[in-house]
């Protein structure tokens, strides 16, 4: 029998109306109808990092920083470019839904979506990596003045407009995609990819022999079960493995299960949903999973500029694998 390490289910009180077609406001409007099934991936054109990549320890070149709001409702799946994404961060959103958030630096894809809008916390989340390209496909009007003063460079539609498409296979608002390398050369000034706390290097001693983990939010549910032919986590959403539309199913070699303070922001989706905020400025308990391994942890980043650090109990830090990175962003029991 798998071994499983409960984590605590996610309860948002606020959000237990599930919508998951609900539009975004702006639209996007967008160039003509091209349909995207594939995607090959590219290196961005810059010297290698003799140390490795800051965001997933591998010797290879990197560039500057681009965070692409992905939708993850069931209707947006199978995403098309994530398996280029050096971290991918989920994130709770409104009706007790989730979002992604897909960092890139290392890879380019060709065409990366469903993109969908932006939200109060991912503003926080985000400074941590400098001054980085942020691509949504638009946010509430009343984010606007926060966004605005924000240390982003903005690539929405309204900004990049040649970098996105519309999927006519799919239906709105789950079809809006874009083109990365068209969203960085609207981004000339973004930042370069720098240390972020995350520190790599072989699994350390200890941890409990984890093969299982599932965590939910109040209308989303995902589980993490290890692979050690492939050596990674297979990814699965909502009961059903979760796939990449340039095929295969999505997992990554590390895992991190970040617990955070989870509030009501001041903002709401156009049904009046109260959108969540994560907060990821402070310090708390985290689990991480790697090599068939769960390892307890703490995360603590003292101000919105400092990078996010894991460590095991007695203080030391704690490794993580090789390779790309999902962090969960889970609700706190305490």
């Amino acid at each position: 029998m798998v071994v499983a390490v409960a984590v605590a289910v996610v309860v948002l009180a606020g959000w237990l109306v599930a919508v998951l077609a609900a539009p975004d406001r702006p639209p996007v409007s967008a160039p003509g109808p091209t349909t995207t099934e594939t995607t090959t991936t590219t290196a961005i054109p810059t010297a290698p990092a003799p140390a490795g990549s800051p965001f997933t320890g591998l010797p290879v070149p990197t560039g500057p920083v681009l965070a692409v709001k992905i939708d993850n409702v069931r209707q947006a799946r199978p995403q098309l470019g994530l398996t280029a994404a050096d971290l991918v961060y989920v994130e709770p959103v409104e009706a007790g839904l989730s979002r992604l958030i897909a960092v890139f630096s290392g890879h380019l894809p060709d065409a990366v979506g469903p993109v969908r809008s932006a939200r109060e916390a991912d503003l926080e989340l985000l400074r941590q990596f400098g001054s980085p390209a942020l691509a949504y496909s638009g946010a509430a009007p009343e984010l606007a003045p926060q966004l605005g003063a924000a240390r982003l460079f903005h690539v929405s539609p309204a900004q990049a407009r040649q970098a996105y498409y519309r999927d006519p296979a799919r239906r709105a608002p789950h079809n809006s995609y874009a083109r990365p390398a068209q969203l960085l050369a609207a981004a000339p000034g973004a930042s370069l990819a720098a240390d972020i706390g995350l520190q790599f290097g072989d699994a350390p001693l200890g941890g409990s022999p984890t093969t299982h983990q599932a965590v939910g939010y109040p209308a989303a549910s995902f589980t993490f079960d290890w692979s050690a032919a492939e050596g990674r986590w297979l990814i699965g959403a909502d009961g059903t493995p979760m796939l990449a539309a340039e095929g295969g199913q999505l997992g990554a070699p590390t895992v991190v299960l970040q617990s955070v303070v989870v509030r009501p922001s001041g903002i709401s989706d156009v049904l009046g949903n109260v959108s969540p905020y994560a907060e990821t400025v402070g310090a708390g308990a985290a689990l991480v999973l790697r090599n068939g391994t769960s390892f307890p942890a703490r995360w603590s980043r003292p101000t919105p500029d400092s990078g996010t650090r894991f460590t095991s109990p007695d203080g030391q830090p704690l490794p993580i694998a090789r390779g790309q990175v999902w962090i969960v962003l889970v609700h706190s029991a305490g």
